[in-house]
Order: structure tokens, then sequence, then C-alpha cells
């Protein structure tokens, strides 16, 4: 298993919205066709990666995901499977216990209709963790064929640091909320030494260290709920989207893709989650996977000065 190349695709499909609705009711086989079509939309223009989280729509889309795979030979062969533990909707906690770990996995498996995950991500810190229990679990799901690679989501540096030291093999993945609308991430680069620092909570350093060890920075809401390519409540909302579509027609390309490019720019090499369950919305972010980041150093400044309505310190 050792010899296995961790994955790190430039983009995945966030499944999220996948299932229906947001409570523990079953699913209707409208779902599954609207799952398939999402998932035939992606592969389309070139993604192969999947995530997942056992709590989205109460276990609902890996279910209708399952049903598409099994439905599909071969198409497991074809793409990355992602997926997290550790929120429990039944009673609105973090549970990182290990023996949580191992029975959250092993019903996801059963949803997805698979025997293994490539990669599963722990889904937010529990402050109960006893590290070591959390090692030796992900351990044992590594031992027994069940995972391939680990890795965690909203998590800092020091407590990705935490749980690498207890664990002989590499956490592969951090997933954080980053976007043009989710800045926090990027200003905290640039607000060192000033009266405003305190103000960031983003741990600082985080990407440096995710970089420095090789752990993937995945963006979930990379797309910023189309406050830029569909929807805008405020004047400079509206006067971003108006930048995004000028130079989406500049670089002849969609406004979803310049919304990605702006992450994918930065050198810390981010892979968007792309999260919608819209066939064409998808299909627009194909640029995106398909062609380097176009924006000029210049533009990606202009972008984030525009969307942050101040100039920078």
């Amino acid at each position: 298993m050792d010899t296995i190349t961790a994955p790190a695709p430039p983009a995945w499909y966030g499944c999220m919205g996948l299932g229906g609705s947001w409570d523990p009711a079953p699913y209707a086989p409208a779902d599954v066709y609207a799952a398939e079509a999402a998932i035939t939309a992606s592969l389309d223009i070139g993604v192969t990666a999947f995530d997942h989280a056992d709590i989205y729509r109460h276990g609902k889309a890996e279910a209708v995901f399952g049903e598409v795979l099994a439905r599909t030979p071969g198409l497991r062969e074809r793409i990355v499977l992602q997926t997290k533990c550790g929120i429990r909707l039944d009673g609105g906690f973090y549970d990182l216990r290990g023996a949580s770990i191992v029975a959250r996995l092993a019903q996801s498996l059963e949803r997805l209709r698979t025997e293994y995950v490539d990669v599963l991500l722990l889904h937010r810190p529990d402050p109960l963790a006893d590290l070591g229990e959390v090692a030796e679990a992900l351990h044992r799901l590594r031992e027994d064929g069940l995972v391939r690679h680990f890795g965690v989501s909203n998590m800092s540096a020091a407590q990705i640091a935490a749980l690498r030291s207890r664990m002989d093999f590499p956490l592969v993945a951090n997933q954080l909320e980053m976007s043009l609308a989710r800045r926090d991430w990027v200003e905290s680069g640039v607000l060192v030494n000033t009266s405003t620092a305190a103000a960031n909570g983003f741990p600082h350093g985080t990407l440096e260290y995710c970089v420095e060890h090789g752990i993937q920075l995945q963006s979930w809401g990379s797309l910023a709920q189309g406050v830029y390519t569909g929807r805008q409540a405020t004047p400079v909302e509206e006067a971003t989207a108006q930048l995004v579509k000028e130079l989406a027609a500049h670089h002849d390309t969609t406004p979803e893709t310049i919304v990605l490019w702006w992450l994918m720019r930065h050198p810390a090499r981010i892979a968007p989650v792309l999260g919608s369950t819209r066939p064409e919305r998808i299909r627009a972010c194909g640029d995106a996977v398909n062609r380097e980041p176009a924006l000029t150093h210049e533009e990606w400044y202009c972008l984030w000065i525009t969307a942050r309505d101040e100039p920078l310190p």
C-alpha cells in the first residue's frame, strides 16, 4: 500500500448537494438521476475525483452515488473517492473517537457500495479527541485495506502537526473554506503587523505548513455560492461580478472559471471543490480543469482588492 501515489487531482466534485433534502427521509429515484447527471457532467470536463462526507443529506449523498456506481460498471476504477467523518448530526457534536471513526467509515462504504475509499478526511477538530487513539484507528483502517490515504478538514497547522506526530504515514489533504468571497486565508498573509490582524480568524501559517509537507489544500465553497456568477446582494458583489464578467470575456472563458482561477493562481496550488448540482454550471468550470490559470499578476490583485472593497495595507 505504501507504493500507492497519494491522489492530488487539480479539482474535485463536491457531492454535498446530491441525494435530495436535508432530512432523514428516503431519497427518490429522481435524486439518483440528478446525481448521475452531475457525475456525468463532472467526468465530461475531466473531473474524476469526488468528495463526500457521511453527514451529507443524512447519508443520502453517499447512497445515491453508490446507486450510480452500481449501475455503471467500471466507474469505480476510473475515479478517486473521498469521504469524511467526525461530525455527528444525531446530537450536533464532533466525534473522533477511534471506534466512531471505524464505525462511520463502515457505514460510508456500505452506502457507497465500494470496498475502500481512496481518501478519508477527519471532518472537524474534536477537542476531546485522543490523538493516539485517532492515529491507531487510522492505522487499522489502512492495514485492513479500507482506506488508502488520510487527511483532515477545517484544521490548522498546529492541529495537523499534532496528529502527524502520532502517525508513521502522511496526511495528504486539508480541506478549508476558501474563495474570492471567503478570503481570510489570503488576508492573514498580508495583515501581519497591522492593527486588523487579530480580527482575522484564519490560523496564520496553515497554508505554508501544508505546502511544506505536501498536503493538498482543497477549497470547499470555491464558487462562493454564486455571488460573483449569478446573484449579487451588495454593491461590492455587483462590482466584483462585473469585473469577473469582463475578465471572462477577455480570457475567452466563463465567469465560473475566473472565480476558480483566482484560487488556482495562488502558488499553494489550491484544488477547488465544485459544489454545484447543475450540469450546465459544472460544465462552465471546464476551463479551470483543462487550462492553466491565465490571470495576470495585476488581474489577480485587482479581483482581490475589488472584492475586499478597500486598499491593501
